[in-house]
C-alpha cells in the first residue's frame, strides 16, 4: 500500500485542487480494494492449501510480484502528467498484471478443488470449483477490457477502468450474500 501512497504524492502537482485530491483518494481506494480483495481470497485459499510444492511456491512469488506493482502501474494509468500513449501502455500492463493475479488465485482454487488431492470435503470442494470458475471468468473479462480503446469514455470514465471494477464488485457482492456461491456458510467448530 505504501507504494501506492508514495506514488500518489510523487505524481501529484505542487498545488492541488479539491477535485485533484478527491480523484487521488478515489484512485488510491480503487487500488486498496484490489489489494484487500486479493489478500482475502489468497488467505482463504492458503488456509486450506496445506501442501507446499514447487508450483505453489513459484505461484506465490509471482503473485507477490504482480500485487506489488499494481499500485505503481495504476498510478501510471491515471496520472494526468502522462501523455495518452503512456497511459494506454500502462493500462495494458496493468490489465496483464491484474489478470495474472486473478489467474493465479484461480489456479490455487483449482488445486484445492481437485478430488484426487483430497484437500477438502464435498461441499467445500464445490465451493472452490465455483470460486475457480468465477475467477477464471473474471480473468477473461479483465483481459477483454483491452478490446476497448483507451480513449473510450463512459460518463467521463475510461471504459477499461469500468471493466476493471467488475472483479471487485463481483467479489464484494458475493461476499455480502447470505450464502456465497449458493452454498451455506461454513462454520468452524471450536
Amino acid at each position: 500500500m505504501s507504494i501506492g501512497a508514495i506514488s500518489l504524492v510523487i505524481t501529484n502537482s505542487q498545488s492541488s485542487s479539491a477535485s485533484d485530491i478527491n480523484r487521488n483518494i478515489l484512485d488510491f481506494l480503487f487500488v486498496f480494494l484490489i489489494l484487500i480483495t486479493s489478500w482475502i481470497i489468497y488467505t482463504s485459499d492458503m488456509s486450506v492449501l496445506p501442501i507446499e510444492t514447487r508450483l505453489i511456491t513459484f505461484l506465490n512469488v509471482v503473485l507477490l510480484m504482480l500485487v506489488a506493482i499494481i499500485p505503481y502501474l495504476f498510478d501510471q494509468v491515471v496520472s494526468t502528467f502522462n501523455p495518452l500513449s503512456v497511459q494506454e501502455y500502462a493500462s495494458i500492463l496493468f490489465t496483464a498484471d491484474f489478470a495474472g493475479s486473478l489467474l493465479i488465485l484461480a489456479i490455487f482454487a483449482h488445486i484445492i478443488a481437485q478430488e484426487e488431492e483430497h484437500l477438502v470435503d464435498g461441499e467445500i470442494m464445490i465451493r472452490f470449483r465455483r470460486i475457480r470458475n468465477r475467477l477464471s471468468l473474471l480473468t477473461v473479462i479483465v483481459l477483454l477490457s483491452l478490446a476497448a480503446p483507451w480513449d473510450w469514455f463512459f460518463l467521463g470514465i475510461h471504459v477499461r477502468l469500468l471493466v476493471w471494477y467488475v472483479p471487485i464488485v463481483s467479489f464484494w457482492l458475493n461476499r455480502l450474500r447470505s450464502s456465497p456461491f449458493g452454498l451455506p456458510r461454513l462454520t468452524r467448530n471450536r
